[in-house]
């Protein structure tokens, strides 16, 4: 059996996590299961919670893991609140894989893809919220804010959102590919991308709240007091990794004084431990040759003491 799904930067993690001796181990992000049957083949001592709110995920990860069953707890969850459902006082290790699957993305009936004949681009399939009722409901000023925020659409985002405004008018806004008709093929200028792909980024963050999950994430990693662990998470796009980064660079800091203050007054002794990659680790030319959606993969590491 294998898995439908490629995992990016595999070897890296491995890596990452070559020093792993035993414990438990967290990833948030199951998806097809690729890192983490990687992870519990390296390791024979590794006990690993697993969670995914894509039930169709994780049923086939429940069968593709099955030779590890004594080992492996599943989570039908969100990541965002996975961390208050399992005991963190022997966890080694965190992985979280923020991105889309290459099976959702290309699975029609998901309403990820341009040519879709869907509109949902839901990743857990229990949210009320879609991207058909986004498209079809939202006013135009919300329309612009997802598309400036989510999608970095500011100089064109009222052009867009108008579009849309007037298409629904006509009619019902049913699938992704009539959606990416009405956006049309231009690019962003200055960038090798075009306004339907941003289009589309910032409609799936909307729907998943995918920068509120990580968020909350974060703040729950954080709220744990973790102890001799390490976490390591991919991110695809530049607001997920502008977050992750800025995140482990507080968490770092020793000194949380205002940095107006003449003198520390805070005492020190702030720091949560130690970023382990100064700069996102990216995709290998040859990785990228054989999965080019890896080409957008970052992967910071922290370091918790």
């Amino acid at each position: 059996m294998q898995s439908p799904h490629i995992p990016v930067l595999l070897q890296e993690v491995l890596d990452i996590f070559s020093d792993f001796e035993s414990g438990d181990f967290l990833d948030c992000t199951l998806g097809y299961a690729g890192h983490s049957r990687a992870l519990l083949q390296a390791h024979k001592n590794l006990k690993l919670y697993a969670c995914d709110k894509d039930m169709e995920a994780l049923s086939f990860s429940q069968e593709f893991l099955k030779d590890f069953q004594d080992r492996v707890c599943f989570k039908h969850m969100g990541f965002r609140e996975v961390l208050n459902s399992i005991p963190t006082h022997n966890l080694r290790g965190i992985l979280a894989d923020i991105g889309v699957s290459s099976l959702q993305l290309d699975k029609n009936d998901r309403g990820f893809s341009l040519q879709s004949d869907f509109l949902d681009m839901r990743m857990d399939q229990n949210r009320a919220l879609s991207a058909k009722e986004v498209v079809n409901s939202y006013s135009k000023e919300e329309l612009e804010r997802i598309f400036k925020d989510y999608g970095d659409l500011a100089p064109v985002a009222s052009m867009l959102a108008q579009k849309i405004i007037q298409a629904r008018s006509q009619k019902e806004i049913a699938s992704a590919k009539e959606l990416s008709q009405i956006i049309g093929k231009a690019k962003l200028k200055g960038r090798n991308v075009t306004l339907a792909l941003l289009v589309f980024q910032a409609l799936r963050i909307e729907v998943n709240d995918e920068l509120g999950e990580l968020r909350t994430l974060l703040e729950n990693i954080e709220k744990a007091k973790l102890k001799n662990c390490k976490l390591a998470i991919i991110s695809f796009h530049s607001l997920e990794d502008r977050l992750v980064k800025n995140t482990f660079k507080r968490w770092e800091k020793d000194c949380i004084c205002d940095e107006k203050a003449i003198r520390c007054e805070c005492g020190k002794g702030h720091s949560l431990g130690k970023i382990l990659s100064k700069k996102a680790i990216s995709a290998s030319k040859e990785e990228i040759s054989y999965n080019s959606r890896s080409s957008c993969a970052k992967m910071r590491i922290f370091y918790f003491r």
